[in-house]
C-alpha cells in the first residue's frame, strides 16, 4: 500500500487517536491477525488502520511497529547506572547508542539537587544472553567509554502495567486500577535454535510497506517456516510467556514534524520501603496508570538503598510530580512506609529495544575479538 502525503499523520487527528488508543498497548500476546484486532477494537476498517499506521510510521510520529517480547524471560538483564566524567558523557552516550546493540533506553538523567546516586548521570538498559556475562560486558563498555564505574540494577520482580501515551494524557493523579497490579517474575526460558529463529524474525520492526492483513507471511519465510508453522510456534511461545504485545510505539521523546511532543518530562521514581514489603509496594505502584514501568530493583548504598523504581512521563513537570505525590499518598494509606524517595529526570535519550539473541551476541563478540563468557 502507498501512503499519500494527504493522509493525516497528527496523533490528535480523531481517527488516528482512536487507532492509537488501541494499538499502543491493547493487543497483548502473539496474534495471527494483530491489525484486524486493532481495527475491531477501535471500530474502524482494517484498511484505515493499515493506511493511518503506515502513514504515521512513514512520517516518524510512530517510531516503530513491532511484536514485543518479554525480554526479562529471554536474557538476563539490568538497568545500568553509569558514572562517567562530564567531558566524556556525550561520547559515552553515543557509543552505547551506536556501537552496543545490547544496550537500549539510553538516557542522561539529573536530579533537582545533589542526592545519593546523582553522580550517575548515564542510564541504560542492558540484556546479555546466556552464557555471556553482564559484568564482563560492562567492563568492556567501561574501557570503551572511559566510564569510572557502574551499578547493575537487575529487576527482581516486574509489576504489570499498560496504559499507552495517548490515553495517559488525560489521566488524573491517583488514577489506578481497581484490582492489585500483577507480579511478573524474571525466570529465564530456554529456547531451541528454531524457536530463536522465529522470535528473531517476529520481533524485527515492521516497515510501512509490510503492513497488511497477513502480516506474518514475510516473517515466516525469513525464518524458513511455513506461515502455519510460524504462527503455531508463535502461539506456543505466547503460552510460555515470552511474548509481549503487538504495539505501535509513538515517538514520545523528540518533537514531531507538526511541532507536537507526546511527552516532555521523563521521570525515574525511586522509593525505599521496608525489607519484606517490596512486593506489596510494587503491586500498589503498578496499579497507577501514569506508570510505564515499575520494578523491584535493589539500589544499594549508592542510591540510599531504594528498592522500588518506576518510570512516568508527562508534558508538564508539575503534573509528573503530582502523579508521584498521589502514589506516595496511596502507599501511606496502604500501610507501606516510604523512608526515602527521589526523582531522576531524563534529558537526552534514545529509546531502542535491546538485542537479546544469543546468536547475535556470539557474532557481535566474535567480530570484536571479545571473550565475554562466564568463567
Amino acid at each position: 500500500m502507498t501512503f499519500p502525503d494527504t493522509v493525516p499523520t497528527e496523533i490528535t487527528d480523531p481517527l488516528n487517536a482512536a487507532i492509537l488508543a488501541v494499538s499502543e498497548d491493547r493487543v497483548q500476546g502473539f496474534r495471527r491477525y494483530p491489525l484486524n484486532q486493532i481495527a475491531e477494537a477501535a471500530e474502524v476498517p482494517l484498511t484505515a488502520v493499515i493506511e493511518r499506521v503506515g502513514a504515521m510510521l512513514k512520517a516518524g510520529n510512530i517510531r516503530r511497529v513491532r511484536q514485543t517480547l518479554l525480554a526479562t524471560s529471554l536474557a538476563p538483564g539490568a538497568l545500568v547506572a553509569w558514572k562517567v566524567p562530564p567531558k566524556k558523557l556525550n561520547a559515552a552516550f553515543d557509543f552505547m547508542f551506536k556501537e552496543d546493540p545490547f544496550s537500549g533506553h539510553i538516557v542522561l538523567r539529573t536530579t533537582d539537587k545533589e542526592t545519593p546516586g546523582s553522580q550517575y548521570k548515564l542510564w541504560t538498559t542492558l540484556k546479555v544472553p546466556r552464557p555471556y556475562a553482564m559484568h564482563a560486558h560492562c567492563a568492556h563498555l567501561m574501557e570503551a567509554t572511559g566510564a569510572e564505574g557502574y551499578k547493575l540494577l537487575p529487576a527482581k520482580r516486574l509489576f504489570a502495567l499498560g496504559v499507552g501515551h495517548v490515553r495517559r494524557k488525560d489521566l488524573a493523579p491517583g488514577d489506578r486500577t481497581d484490582e492489585p497490579g500483577r507480579v511478573l517474575d524474571t525466570n529465564i526460558v530456554d529456547l531451541s535454535d528454531r524457536e530463536w529463529r522465529v522470535l528473531v524474525a517476529m520481533k524485527r520492526d515492521f516497515a510501512p510497506e509490510e503492513l497488511c492483513e497477513e502480516i506474518w507471511a514475510g516473517r515466516a519465510a525469513e525464518a524458513g517456516e511455513s506461515l502455519d508453522d510460524f504462527c503455531r510456534i508463535g502461539a506456543e511461545l505466547n503460552e510460555r510467556r515470552v511474548v509481549g504485545r503487538f504495539s505501535t510505539f509513538l515517538e514520545h521523546v523528540k518533537r514531531h514534524k507538526d511541532g507536537q511532543r507526546v511527552t516532555k518530562f521523563n521521570a525515574l521514581y525511586h522509593w525505599r520501603v521496608p525489607e519484606g514489603m517490596e512486593l506489596a509496594a510494587g503491586i500498589e505502584v503498578g496499579r497507577h496508570h501514569c506508570m510505564t514501568h515499575a520494578y523491584w530493583r535493589e539500589g544499594g548504598p549508592e542510591f540510599s538503598n531504594v528498592n522500588i523504581m518506576g518510570v512516568s512521563h508527562g508534558t508538564e513537570k508539575e503534573r509528573v510530580l503530582e502523579h508521584k505525590a498521589a502514589i506516595d499518598q496511596h502507599l501511606e494509606e496502604a500501610g507501606i512506609p516510604v523512608s526515602y524517595t527521589n526523582v531522576f529526570w531524563g534529558g537526552r535519550s534514545e529509546i531502542t529495544p535491546s538485542e537479546i539473541s544469543p546468536i547475535a551476541y556470539r557474532a557481535w563478540a566474535a567480530g570484536r575479538g571479545l571473550d565475554l563468557q562466564k568463567d
